[in-house]
């Protein structure tokens, strides 16, 4: 099952049980992937889709921490509870170890020897690590990595 047909699915058995809060995150992911799907004129693919997801659940974070900022727990709760919502269809995060390894993984198959090659190593790893990973956190572990073997030369 596609991830929009299981999203579809999911938004049906939402407003059958009358979970208002579950139907109005879910709704809010379907217009999300519609309106990508308007601008792209194209159907997207479950890939493009946890990318679209993985955007949903950052902005809902920065939401977060704004509510709180604001002291507005009331709103706190309702976009955490639309994150764990949204999160249901991501695929598993990595852990650290494996990071670790897909990152040793991605240098050692473009060759990178040098900071000045993290682009190529991020090219090598977005689309293994889209959705499963913070590219903040992959990014400093390339860094890391890199000039660690940099510094080993």
């Amino acid at each position: 099952m596609s991830l929009r047909d299981r999203l579809d699915t999911e938004i049906k058995a939402a407003m059958r049980s009358g979970d208002a809060m579950r139907r109005d995150s879910l709704r809010m992911v379907l217009a999300a992937v519609q309106r990508a799907e308007k601008e792209g004129k194209h159907t997207l693919v479950d890939d493009e889709m946890i990318g679209l997801l993985a955007r949903e659940m950052k902005v809902r974070r920065e939401s977060v921490d704004a509510f709180r900022v604001g002291g507005r727990e009331d709103l706190v709760a309702k976009e955490e509870a639309a994150i764990a919502v949204v999160s249901e269809f991501m695929p598993q995060p990595l852990s650290e170890a494996e990071l670790t390894v897909l990152v040793r993984q991605a240098i050692a198959e473009t060759g990178a020897a040098t900071p000045r090659d993290m682009g190529k190593v991020m090219g090598w790893l977005t689309p293994k690590t889209r959705g499963r990973a913070d590219g903040k956190a992959v990014s400093q572990l390339v860094t890391q990595l890199l000039a660690a073997s940099a510094g080993g030369l």
